[in-house]
């Protein structure tokens, strides 16, 4: 199938975005890496009048380590994320599951930034951001707002910007010494959406545990320093309170097992990062 006809402008700069975007309002969508939204075109899940191709921001865009955050702007791929020689050390939790996201071929294409707006509940990298905590970055021509992931992703594939808004950064917490991060995921191959995702922060008296692929968007448990049974009870509550649903990847039952076990390996992978 082919996509239903639409306009193009290719921004050559942020701001030539934003300049499209307060012009054609919600006629318009932003095209990034173009993983995610060129099979919806083709689908025709998405029928934008305008497409804004924001591809040659790239070469321009930059990864910040400033103070105790690190900022990724708009065009940074996820093959040079994961490549940057700053990631194991300020964002441990990104080095463990980006090699996930897709693989090497879509990666190169495939934007941080991009992944984030697309708001797919089983995609990796906002399920990190919200264990993190981090920020997003919302711009139009004339201010910019920070937003948590909470009140960014409000459904499946449904985020809170505005039609004249574009995704411009993500501001992330570095990691701090006596903290340890798990990443755990089950996919039919990898490479695909996760069926079921676990994120995990530890710190000596508290747990983080974030999951993706049940809920319509990632979910984020916090707990005291539970170990043994009484962890597992908790996993166990989560598992069932996401309220897991059939579909033709997984059935409900299915879901809840990985919770609990992919949990379970994401807390104690990171515990031992603590203890290394």
């Amino acid at each position: 199938m082919k996509p239903a006809p639409f306009d193009y402008i290719r921004a050559e700069t942020c701001e030539e975005a934003l300049a499209a975007l307060s012009e054609h309002g919600d006629a318009a969508r932003i095209l990034a890496g173009g993983q995610s939204l060129l099979p919806m075109l083709n689908m025709r899940l998405a029928t934008p009048s305008i497409l804004v191709d924001t591809s040659r921001l790239g070469r321009s865009a930059q990864i910040r380590a400033q103070g105790d955050s690190v900022e990724i702007e708009a065009g940074v791929s996820q093959a040079r994320l994961l490549g940057w020689s700053g990631l194991a050390e300020a964002l441990p939790l990104f080095a463990k599951a980006l090699p996930w996201v897709g693989h090497a071929q879509t990666r190169a294409r495939g934007t941080v930034c991009g992944s984030v707006a697309h708001a797919d509940p089983s995609a990796e990298i906002p399920l990190c951001l919200a264990v993190l905590g981090g920020e997003i970055v919302l711009s139009t021509r004339r201010k910019s707002r920070r937003v948590g992931s909470g009140d960014f992703h409000i459904g499946m594939m449904m985020t809170g910007r505005r039609n004249d808004e574009m995704l411009t950064a993500l501001r992330l917490p570095q990691a701090r010494p006596g903290e340890g991060y798990g990443f755990a995921e089950y996919g039919r191959r990898h490479g695909d959406f996760a069926v079921v995702a676990c994120a995990a922060k530890v710190t000596a008296d508290s747990i983080t545990l974030g999951v993706g692929g049940v809920g319509d968007t990632p979910v984020v448990m916090h707990w005291d320093a539970l170990a043994g049974s009484a962890l597992d009870d908790a996993l166990n509550a989560c598992a069932w309170s996401l309220g897991a649903r059939d579909d033709v990847q997984a059935d409900a039952r299915m879901r809840r097992d990985l919770v609990r076990g992919l949990g379970r390996r994401a807390i104690d992978t990171a515990r031992q990062g603590i203890a290394e």
